[in-house]
């Protein structure tokens, strides 16, 4: 089945309040083999002139896969889950993430395209602070393996 190309440009409701904890900050980084200390401790992340500890750069995927799934999982696109792979992340940061930011996610469809009997979908997921400032732009690229000939 191909995916609906009506999904362009669709957007799903902004997801609920994630609150960024210190400790949640602290897990990434050591599950990324960080050693930054202002990963981990307060004072050194304020001696460099953060509010709190900041958030490795690609901390923002801990909670926009979820968001994600709003596309992923709307029947009405089509996409069959089983014969996806992830094709490409990128990560557009308008500021960093800082433990204490209260959250959300916002995705949409930004391109659905075919190349070679695949299926590709970017999603974008905008993700704001509760003041609505923009934090960053996350952008997902998965591909929906095509059904190969039968012999």
């Amino acid at each position: 089945m191909a995916i609906n190309q009506e999904f362009i440009g669709r957007t799903y409701p902004p997801t609920e309040v994630y609150s960024v904890g210190r400790e949640k900050i602290r897990e990434f980084a050591n599950a990324l083999g960080e050693r930054a200390s202002c990963y981990f401790d307060v004072e050194s992340a304020r001696a460099l002139g953060y509010p709190d500890l900041v958030a490795p750069p690609t901390f923002a995927i801990t909670f926009t896969m979820q968001a994600a799934g709003q596309v992923i999982h709307d029947p009405e696109l089509g996409l069959d889950y089983t014969r996806v792979v992830h094709g490409e992340q990128r990560f557009v940061q308008q500021r960093p993430i800082f433990a204490g930011d209260e959250i959300t996610s916002t995705v949409s469809v930004d391109s659905i395209r075919s190349a070679a009997g695949n299926d590709m979908i970017t999603v974008k997921a905008q993700v704001h602070a509760t003041d609505g400032e923009l934090v960053s732009t996350v952008y997902t690229l998965l591909v929906s393996r095509g059904v190969g000939e039968a012999s």
